[in-house]
């Protein structure tokens, strides 16, 4: 692992107060955006919660940059403002953001990778430029890796996994939480503009670039868009099988908010399997009180 990846004079040393306004910050943002991940957040010790609240803190806020309207120049300068926060935080710069504050306390207590938060920021560069439509498998492949798997990279050093079979872990689960999102949120993408389907998935079944170059909508009530997914719900099996795999390398325990996370979005590709991925309109999700259940589950088993 290259030197530079874990640069930071952070005094390891130094008290860290455990009651810092800027973890209740980060924490409350993370409960305001109601995401499925908190739960699998709160099984973790405090300070490993707090590095997890404020990774996804983090990715919030580039996402939002990414996907909220405005011009290309101003989500790239967005971009810009946070890809220098993050240098601050590997050249023993004060941070200028609360969320920069905690990713400052993180990093110096689990060695978190410069890389990998500029592979998020890169990967959401990649929506911020353009209205990503059909996509070709590698430039997909290479969307999922920055905005799911990179994530998962952070997070692997807050969870407290090795690092060469955490990072397996986080390679395949990504790939297989972002496909499942792509397959939950096909109208609401293309609603915006955005067709994540892979184009050479989408040419196999009868759709070529022309329906859905101008309006990706067009599509929407195709026959041949069920078909389409169920074969993008394979690669996503797929990658399901091999986070399974490369977990059972890992102790158990620590892998217990990624198994979590697995199976919220195991359930949400087992809906859209079961209804053969027809009715794309009729979005699927968990209840809270499973989601809780779940929690529970895999919080003492």
């Amino acid at each position: 692992m290259p030197a530079t990846d874990h640069e930071t004079h952070a005094n390891q040393s130094e008290v860290i107060p455990e009651n810092r306004d800027s973890a209740e910050k980060v924490k409350e943002g993370v409960l305001a955006a109601g995401t499925s991940f908190y739960w699998g957040m709160r099984l973790l010790p405090k300070p490993r919660r707090d590095a997890m609240f404020a990774i996804y803190g983090f990715c919030r806020e580039v996402d939002d940059i990414a996907d909220e309207p405005g011009e290309q120049a101003e989500k790239q300068a967005g971009l810009k403002e946070w890809r220098a926060e993050i240098e601050r935080l590997y050249k023993d710069e004060a941070p200028k953001t609360v969320i920069g504050q905690e990713l400052k306390i993180a990093i110096a207590r689990f060695q978190m990778r410069r890389d990998d938060f500029i592979a998020v920021i890169d990967g959401m560069e990649m929506d911020a430029v353009e209205d990503i439509r059909g996509p070709s498998l590698e430039k997909l492949d290479l969307y999922c890796a920055r905005v799911a798997s990179a994530v998962g990279h952070l997070s692997i050093y807050a969870f407290g996994a090795p690092e060469q079979a955490g990072r397996e872990v986080a390679d395949a689960l990504g790939r297989a939480l972002q496909l499942s999102n792509i397959l939950r949120d096909v109208v609401e993408d293309a609603e915006r503009g955005r067709l994540y389907l892979p184009r050479e998935i989408l040419e196999r079944h009868g759709l070529t670039e022309e329906r859905y170059r101008q309006d990706p909508t067009a599509i929407l009530d195709d026959p041949a868009l069920p078909k389409v997914c169920a074969d993008l719900g394979q690669e996503a099996r797929r990658y399901f099988t091999q986070a399974q795999a490369a977990m059972a390398r890992c102790p158990y325990k620590t892998m217990r908010p990624a198994r979590l996370m697995m199976e919220v979005y195991d359930r949400i590709l087992q809906r859209l399997e079961d209804k053969a991925f027809e009715n794309p309109r009729e979005r699927v999700s968990l209840s809270k009180p499973l989601k809780i259940w779940l929690a529970f589950r895999f919080g003492l088993f």
